[in-house]
C-alpha cells in the first residue's frame, strides 16, 4: 500500500504565506456558511452544442476540441420524441466572429425544453442587450467566462473587444437572469494575466457566486505546449479569494488539470474553505471528513 495513502492534508507543505491564506480561509468559511460542501457530479446535465463542432474563433486554449465530447443539437432534436434521460442542459457551443454563442437560432427548441422542465444553464458570449431579453423566462442560469486582461482577450479569443464590453454584458445580464460568472486563472496560456483585476471589477459590480477555473493544456490547440500556473500560487489565490468575498458561494469548476496537481488542488480547496467542487477527488472527500463537514451531492452543473 502506499505509504501516503491515508495521510492528512499536509498544510505545512506550503509556504508560510500560503499556510496563512488557506488558514485565513477556513476562518471565513467557517464563520460564514453552515458545515456543508456541495459535491457535483453532473451526470443529470446534458452538455449540448448549438453549432455543432462549429466555431469562427478558434481559441488558443480550446481550438473547438471541447466541442466534440458535446451533444450536438441534431442529435437532441430526435431525442425529444421520447422521454428525456437528464434533467437539466448546459447550452453553448462555437462562437461567431464577434464572440456570441447563437443560441437565438434554436429558440423554439430550447423553449420546447423548457416546457419539459429542462433546467438550462446558458453560455451566451458577448451577446446585445436585444439578445440578452430573449434569455428572460428561458434562462435559469448564465455561466458569463469573465476576463480581466485585454490582451488575454486579443491573444486568447482573437477578439478586439475590450473589458468595457465585458463589464457591458455582465451588467445587461445580471439585470435579467441569474448570473454566475466564471474565471479561469492562467487562461492566458498558463500565464497569470488580469486574475486579480477581475476579481477587482467583480467586486465593483457585484456578484451572487463565483465559479474558478485552471487552464488545462489542451492537444490540438495553440497553448497544446504550455503548462498550467503553478499550483500553490492557484491555491494561494483561492485562499485570497476566499478572504476577500466571506458571504460569496466559491465553486472549483469542471476545468481543472488532473493527476497530481488535482489531487492537491481539490484537498487545498477543502481546507482553504471553497463551497463547491466538480468531481473532486478521494483525498478531498476524505478532508471533507475530517473537517466535519456535511457532504450535500448533486447531479448537475455546479452553476445550477
Amino acid at each position: 500500500m502506499d505509504q501516503n495513502s491515508n495521510r492528512v492534508f499536509e498544510i505545512n507543505s506550503y509556504s508560510v504565506e500560503t499556510s496563512n491564506w488557506i488558514k485565513r480561509g477556513w476562518e471565513i468559511r467557517s464563520n460564514n456558511f453552515p458545515p456543508e460542501i456541495y459535491f457535483d457530479f453532473p451526470t443529470k446535465t446534458e452538455s449540448v452544442s448549438l453549432t455543432g463542432t462549429a466555431c469562427s474563433l478558434n481559441c488558443a486554449h480550446c481550438g473547438g476540441h471541447y466541442l466534440k465530447g458535446m451533444t450536438d443539437i441534431k442529435e437532441l432534436t430526435s431525442q425529444l420524441s421520447s422521454e428525456l434521460s437528464f434533467s437539466s442542459a448546459l447550452i453553448s457551443g462555437g462562437c461567431t466572429h464577434d464572440g456570441k454563442v447563437p443560441f437565438w437560432n434554436r429558440l423554439e427548441l430550447l423553449h420546447e425544453l423548457k416546457n419539459r422542465r429542462v433546467r438550462l444553464n446558458f453560455h451566451v458570449g458577448l451577446i446585445n442587450e436585444k439578445e440578452v431579453q430573449l434569455l428572460k423566462g428561458l434562462a435559469d442560469v448564465v455561466s458569463f467566462d469573465f476576463v480581466g486582461d485585454e490582451d488575454t482577450i486579443h491573444e486568447v479569443y482573437g477578439l478586439e473587444h475590450k473589458l468595457e464590453n465585458y463589464i457591458r454584458v455582465y451588467q445587461d445580464l445580471r439585470k435579467h437572469v441569474r448570473l454566475v460568472p466564471h474565471l479561469t486563472l492562467g487562461l492566458k496560456g498558463g500565464i497569470w494575466s488580469g486574475e486579480e483585476k477581475a476579481l477587482d471589477i467583480l467586486e465593483d459590480i457585484g456578484l451572487d457566486g463565483l465559479v474558478l477555473n485552471v487552464f488545462i493544456p489542451t492537444p490540438g490547440t495553440l497553448y497544446a505546449d504550455r503548462t498550467p500556473p503553478k499550483l500553490e500560487e492557484v491555491i494561494c489565490f483561492l485562499a485570497k479569494a476566499r478572504v476577500r468575498f466571506p458571504k460569496t458561494p466559491l465553486a472549483l469548476g469542471c476545468m481543472r488539470p488532473k493527476g497530481s496537481y488535482r489531487q492537491k488542488l481539490d484537498e487545498a480547496s477543502v481546507a482553504l474553505g471553497i463551497n463547491r467542487i466538480v468531481i473532486p477527488t478521494p483525498k478531498a472527500r476524505q478532508l471533507v471528513e475530517k473537517k466535519g463537514l456535511i457532504i450535500k451531492r448533486g447531479e448537475e452543473c455546479c452553476a445550477l
